[in-house]
């Protein structure tokens, strides 16, 4: 890898002593990771015996490579990511009941991490402005088995209409400069320029604003970068805390191998050390920044929706009507007889059961790519379940599984019918392979046809 003579000029600087060995390691290969998932009903015990150590400061944390066909990925118990960017959900923290936005979401592994903490209870708001990333990030949480998740795709600038001092906490894990990621993908040395970190920070500035008119009072917010550019980092947090006083940096626990951050790489002031670096030759991982803060101002109950509204009205909540309804309750009272759904809510013939949290007159007007947990499809007089509800629900959930061998999930996920020889009664199944739920199946006299999504299948 050939840095920029421009970057090991800064860095030089920037480091003194310890700049060649920072440099050296930006020359070593990379660390790989995945999580485990929490919110399934066992451990991914065939991952794991392949990892290659636990990940000492995140509890569900391995390092090791995840295999993408495997049963354990494509089912959702286990999620690769960088072993550096999985600190950032740890400090974020969010707890289960609060209302939580991930601003910068995609491609969802930071998202993942938060909706495990709040076990499915409250409401996260995964927000990505690129409608491609957007859908990226909707599958991945599907694969993860989130039901409080609500996917749109929106400018900060046009969400901070819609949610005026609405989140107890945000995550601003922001688009940067990417100079933390230059060993794990090369590819981003050739967008640097001197000129770049600095672009990069005058676009963060404006994301934080945004998220600060999002942040109720008494809320947490967290940024964080995969750059080691003070302009994106220290320099940032300086400038956030100095144009809002209420805003106090939180101390972040560091694991060792963790830094502080540099007061003397901005400002000189000292509350800066609060934040922590995470340099490639100090832990086992790639570059990131991460500060914590929380505004002091007291915290306010009422949540008075802004007056202002967006000029596009991209979303109209629909309920469905009886009839809908009653094809719903049919398949159901069937399959999950102890489903209790929050806010049933129609976008065209898709189905989606909206997190209690969530206001539908906040939906209005935003481009939703997933308003909750999808649930299926209504077509001519049936109804179609969607492969989110299986993959969001435990074996023990549903009165009608199916447990299918290796063999068959293989043929599931290739599309192919699957051959049974039992005398179970038709109708729709759970399917489910090695305790991981898999997708849905309906069985016709011993013949289980094939619902997995064609755009899935392998």
């Amino acid at each position: 890898m050939q840095l920029p003579n421009e970057f090991v000029t800064k860095y030089k600087k920037l480091m003194g002593a310890e700049a060649e060995e920072f440099l050296s390691a930006l020359a070593q290969p990379s660390y790989s990771g995945f999580r485990v998932n929490p919110l399934k009903n066992s451990q991914p015990d065939a991952t794991i015996a392949d990892a290659k150590g636990k990940v000492p400061y995140v509890p569900t944390g391995y390092y090791g490579q995840v295999k993408g066909k495997a049963l354990d990925h494509v089912a959702g118990w286990v999620y690769s990511q960088e072993p550096s960017a999985m600190f950032v959900g740890e400090v974020v923290n969010p707890q289960a009941g609060e209302r939580v936005l991930d601003l910068c979401a995609a491609p969802g592994g930071k998202t993942t991490h938060l909706a495990a903490k709040m076990a499915n209870k409250g409401l996260l708001v995964a927000n990505e402005i690129f409608p491609k990333r957007a859908k990226i990030l909707a599958e991945n949480l599907e694969r993860w088995g989130a039901k409080n998740a609500v996917v749109v795709s929106e400018s900060p600038a046009d969400l901070e209409k819609q949610f005026t001092h609405y989140f107890d906490r945000i995550l601003v894990d922001a688009p940067c400069s990417g100079e933390g990621m230059f060993r794990k993908e090369p590819a981003g040395i050739e967008y640097w320029s001197t000129d770049y970190p600095r672009e990069c920070a005058n676009r963060q500035q404006k994301i934080l604003d945004s998220a600060m008119k999002m942040l109720k009072p008494g809320g947490t917010l967290v940024y964080s970068t995969c750059t080691f550019a003070p302009e994106e980092d220290e320099q940032n947090i300086s400038w956030l805390i100095t144009k809002y006083p209420a805003l106090k940096l939180v101390p972040i626990e560091k694991a060792p191998g963790m830094d502080d951050g540099r007061p003397e790489w901005a400002d000189g002031n000292e509350e800066l050390k609060k934040t922590v670096r995470l340099f490639p030759h100090h832990i086992k991982g790639e570059g990131h920044f991460i500060a914590k803060v929380v505004d002091s101002r007291k915290a306010n109950s009422t949540i008075k929706k802004s007056k202002k509204k967006s000029k596009r009205r991209k979303s109209s909540v629909v309920r469905p009507d009886k009839e809908q309804l009653r094809l719903f309750e049919q398949f159901r009272e069937q399959v999950f007889p102890n489903y209790q759904s929050q806010q049933l809510i129609l976008f065209g013939d898709q189905l989606y059961d909206l997190p209690a949290q969530m206001d539908t007159d906040y939906l209005n007007g935003l481009n939703a790519l997933r308003p909750g947990l999808h649930l299926g499809t209504f077509k001519k007089n049936r109804f179609e379940p969607a492969l989110a509800w299986a993959l969001a629900s435990l074996p023990a959930e549903s009165q009608r599984t199916l447990e299918i061998s290796r063999d068959q999930w293989q043929q599931y996920v290739h599309g192919d019918v699957i051959k049974i020889d039992n005398n179970l009664p038709n109708g729709w199944y759970l399917l489910v392979c090695d305790q991981h739920t898999c997708g849905f199946g309906k069985l016709v006299d011993k013949t289980v046809k094939n619902f997995y999504p064609k755009g899935l299948r392998f």
